[in-house]
């Protein structure tokens, strides 16, 4: 059997950091377009194989190709089981268990679709999941998907969704030595902020899965001058909201929030929204891997692409190894027992079925 660790290691070693993934996955096509059982199609920089059999069932497995600029980490590094570096956790080991299989289960139970895709760690608008569902959803095609984020070996079911706010308020221009001339903005901001920390956290239970919404002040602009009462502040808002919502409603929420504070001429601008996930835990490969392997079960509380797969009717989950805290951070890692784990679970149900 492969050692998982070792070549979590060594596509670590590859970079690929977003926008300059083609020589990474000019490396991932050179090894998949070979092997008999599998049906390599590649768009863009996105890469997706395909086996080509007749089970009844077809399950999707996907990953991200793209890391974060390096931060000091760039020379993977193993200690004992662990591996540091760039892009361990996120998502080098579950591209490293989507190559073991891909490469050894040859005659599956059910039809695998592996998709290795571009830059999911930046902009939406680059994201090559989404570009793929927009030119060659045909590839996508699938019954279930498993988005192999860092989960640390556990599902994690369904995403929140996310959204950013702008919101503008307006004054006017004074001295400050003669304030009572003008109107502070930046004041009436202050009251806008007090409804935000008091925001009623919402804790909805899906499937068993406690989501926890979300409402935090990301950023704040206004000011004119040391002397200047100001006439303009604004305030960027980011809402996490859970699956029981869309995003209108929760836009709605938010609108409901701010806007006993508004007055004419006043700001409201969803700038950014992502819509969220449910659970999906009934469908049935899911059921095998939880129950066949006694697999904990958690709400994802961040946002995911598992939330592009609902949008096309596509129930799906993240399951991948890795430690999702650590993601980013120069001190990036991933152990071998989570990896190995991942694989098996997943070996198990792509070649025994349900």
């Amino acid at each position: 059997m492969t050692d998982l660790l070792l070549l979590t290691r060594d596509l670590v070693a590859f970079p690929s950091e977003s926008h300059a993934e083609a020589p990474f996955v000019d490396w991932i096509e050179a090894e998949l377009a070979p092997l008999d059982h599998l049906e390599v199609e590649r768009v863009g920089d996105n890469l997706v194989a395909r086996t080509t059999g007749s089970a009844p069932m077809r399950v999707l497995l996907a990953g991200h190709t793209d890391t974060v600029p390096v931060n000091g980490n760039g020379t993977p590094r193993i200690d004992g089981d662990t591996l540091w570096g760039l892009g361990a956790t996120d998502m080098k080991a579950g591209l490293a268990v989507m190559l073991a299989l891909a490469r050894t289960i040859t005659a599956p139970a059910l039809e695998v679709t592996y998709v290795f895709y571009a830059a999911e760690e930046v902009a939406a608008v680059h994201n090559g999941l989404g570009h793929l569902f927009r030119d060659r959803p045909d590839l996508l095609d699938a019954d279930v998907a498993l988005l192999g984020e860092p989960t640390d070996g556990v599902i994690e079911a369904g995403c929140q969704g996310t959204m950013r706010v702008q919101v503008t308020v307006r004054g006017r221009r004074s001295h400050t030595a003669r304030p009572w001339m003008g109107d502070n903005a930046i004041h009436r901001l202050g009251r806008i902020l007090a409804a935000v920390e008091a925001f009623p956290e919402r804790r909805p239970v899906l499937d068993g899965c406690e989501f926890r919404e979300a409402l935090q002040a990301v950023a704040v602009t206004g000011g004119v001058a040391a002397n200047v009462v100001p006439d303009l502040a604004t305030v960027t808002l980011n809402h996490r909201f859970a699956p029981d919502r869309t995003a209108a409603e929760a836009e709605a929420g938010l609108r409901a929030l701010v806007e006993p504070f508004l007055e004419d001429g006043d700001e409201f601008e969803v700038v950014d929204v992502a819509g969220a996930a449910a659970p999906s835990l009934e469908h049935p490969v899911l059921q095998a891997m939880v129950e066949r392997n006694g697999l904990p079960v958690r709400s994802k509380l961040g946002w995911t692409d598992v939330a592009r797969f609902a949008e096309h009717g596509i129930p799906s989950t993240n399951f991948g190894p890795g430690d999702a805290t650590v993601a980013h951070m120069a001190d990036e890692r991933v152990d071998r027992a989570p990896i190995e784990r991942c694989y098996a679970v997943l070996a198990d149900i792509l070649t025994t079925g349900v």
